[in-house]
């Protein structure tokens, strides 16, 4: 890894916001992708509980368990030296209360190493959020399109437009006053996140919500080109999919043919 990268932290992204530096973000649940996006500069890594789809082939976030993120956690964190690894507070893991709250996100800082967690919702988490943030945990927040509540929203729909966007700006603002570091805007217009970047001391990260957000985050199997399907936020900056497809091919073609394992992969007596 290059002895020039820097150890990111919370202050890090505050003291970037402030000198007009956009910062990048993405996903990962092991330790080997950790590891490549740490050693390419990726300020912030987040291990998301869009594991329970892209990994464990689950229809949506919900079903994923706190044990299942520790387990997450636990490789990203182990792998990064460089990056801020933020953990998601899954379902079910901080809604009954802020003593709930608190138990599971000191459970993720323990088990895990992370510097933060992240959760989803507005002013009906905001007493969740003064109590992880007063137990000495730094939270992210999440606002717009929340995919937990992917059934009360009633699917996947941009959030913020017409006379709703006043409601998300105030939101914000009671996150930012809640102790929230930083706050993802996922799926709001691009103008909407213009103007609440604008009116934050603290760093918005945008996913589906223009370029004027103070960061950007992607799933990594979406940016990769692992993912099938698209969505109009992604662009694809790697093949990967493919490329492992045609490995695949070519490896089976080659036991096929008795070709692999050749003399130079054999052992001599």
């Amino acid at each position: 890894m290059s002895t020039s990268l820097k150890k990111i932290r919370t202050s890090t992204l505050a003291s970037m916001k402030q000198a007009g530096e956009k910062f990048a973000c993405l996903t990962s649940y092991d330790a080997l992708t950790a590891e490549i996006f740490d050693e390419a500069g990726i300020e912030v890594i987040l291990v998301g509980d869009s594991a329970g789809n892209t990994v464990l082939g689950h229809e949506n976030t919900l079903e994923i368990t706190l044990e299942e993120m520790v387990s997450f956690g636990r490789a990203v964190a182990t792998a990064s030296k460089h990056s801020l690894v933020v953990m998601d507070m899954p379902f079910g893991s901080y809604e009954v209360s802020p003593e709930q709250a608190v138990e599971s996100a000191i459970k993720l800082m323990k088990q895990t190493g992370a510097s933060a967690v992240k959760l989803e919702g507005g002013s009906n988490r905001i007493a969740q959020i003064e109590a992880i943030v007063a137990a000495g945990i730094p939270v992210m927040g999440h606002l717009g399109f929340t995919p937990q509540s992917v059934h009360a929203i009633g699917g996947f729909k941009v959030q913020g437009r017409g006379d709703s966007a006043a409601e998300l700006i105030e939101q914000s603002k009671q996150l930012e006053s809640a102790g929230c570091f930083a706050l993802v805007l996922e799926m709001v217009p691009a103008t909407l996140a213009a103007t609440i970047t604008a009116q934050l001391t603290i760093p918005t990260i945008g996913i589906g919500a223009g370029n004027q957000t103070d960061g950007q985050i992607l799933v990594w199997q979406d940016f990769a080109g692992l993912s099938t399907g698209s969505r109009k936020f992604v662009k694809q900056y790697a093949s990967v999919r493919a490329d492992l497809s045609a490995a695949a091919k070519a490896y089976r073609a080659d036991v096929q043919s008795a070709s692999f394992p050749s003399k130079e992969h054999s052992f001599e007596d």
